[in-house]
């Protein structure tokens, strides 16, 4: 994670939950009370969020301790423990509900996508995720897609330039898309890889006609379509494919031969892991 986006976050966050203050522990307990929280499992699936829930808790009381038990990307249970925390019990309970928001959703992205890897072992073909993601969250739901075994598409508008049918239609066609996309290159000195997708075997024919890319979408073809595509391209640039793929279906697109397959139900349609943090022990010492 970046340092300065991940320490304005909690800052951020906290904030927001927060306001003037927790007003439910400053009226309840001594502020110098001391405790200690485990995180407890609920659920099956994949651990995501570790690193981040430790940052959170340095950020706040930098002499808390914390012990982790599981790592990120480790396989879980119901009833595990995936690490305690031991500090002020005002610090345990104000960062309580930003923890769980951050990791039951990344848990379950994580799982979700280890879902998908597992249909692929043994081929070559990678998962990746989309711009489908949680404004201002992107970096957690794509760490979290690191995690479960999947792998990162470009993270914004900034990193890759990819032609969409929007932007074919709205520069006058695939030529005009391209050579427009070099020129910019050219004019601008950056060093960004050119996508485009194709709704169809005639687009297709038509990239590869102009060349000068880098990897070619194959937007909503079926299976079928996308062995026939894959044998026009021959390798000569990159392959993915997109659209309405499930985990019933990944596996068939993959045989094709296609290098990616992304999928925007990674990080858009997740059902959080279910997990709490509990109290495990209240110090009289202040």
């Amino acid at each position: 994670m970046i340092n300065d986006f991940l320490h304005t976050f909690i800052e951020n966050a906290l904030a927001e939950d927060i306001g003037d203050g927790d007003h439910s522990s400053l009226s309840s307990i001594s502020c110098e009370t001391k405790g200690k929280m485990k995180l407890l499992v609920k659920s099956a699936g994949i651990l995501a969020g570790v690193e981040i829930a430790r940052q959170i808790y340095k950020q706040v009381e930098p002499d808390l301790k914390f012990q982790k038990i599981l790592s990120d990307g480790d396989k879980i249970s119901n009833g595990d423990v995936a690490f305690t925390a031991e500090g002020t019990i005002h610090t345990l309970l104000k960062t309580e509900r930003l923890i769980l928001n951050i990791m039951q959703r990344m848990s379950g992205i994580a799982s979700h996508t280890r879902q998908y890897t597992e249909k692929l072992q043994g081929l070559k073909t990678k998962i990746l995720d989309t711009r489908k993601t949680t404004p201002c969250f992107r970096m957690f739901e794509k760490e979290a897609v690191r995690i479960g075994g999947g792998e990162n598409h470009r993270m914004g508008l900034y990193d890759m330039i990819m032609l969409k049918d929007n932007h074919i239609d709205f520069a006058g066609g695939i030529e005009n898309a391209i050579k427009s996309a070099q020129n910019y290159l050219k004019k601008t000195g950056k060093n960004l890889k050119i996508e485009i997708e194709v709704r169809n075997l005639s687009e297709l024919k038509q990239v590869m006609q102009v060349g000068g890319i880098d990897r070619i979408m194959f937007d909503n073809f079926d299976i079928l379509t996308t062995q026939e595509a894959v044998k026009i391209v021959d390798r000569r640039f990159e392959t993915e494919s997109s659209g309405n793929i499930t985990l019933e279906t990944v596996r068939g697109y993959a045989e094709t031969g296609v290098d990616f397959i992304s999928v925007g139900a990674l990080t858009h349609h997740i059902k959080s892991l279910d997990m709490s943090l509990k109290v495990s022990y209240v110090s009289n010492e202040t």
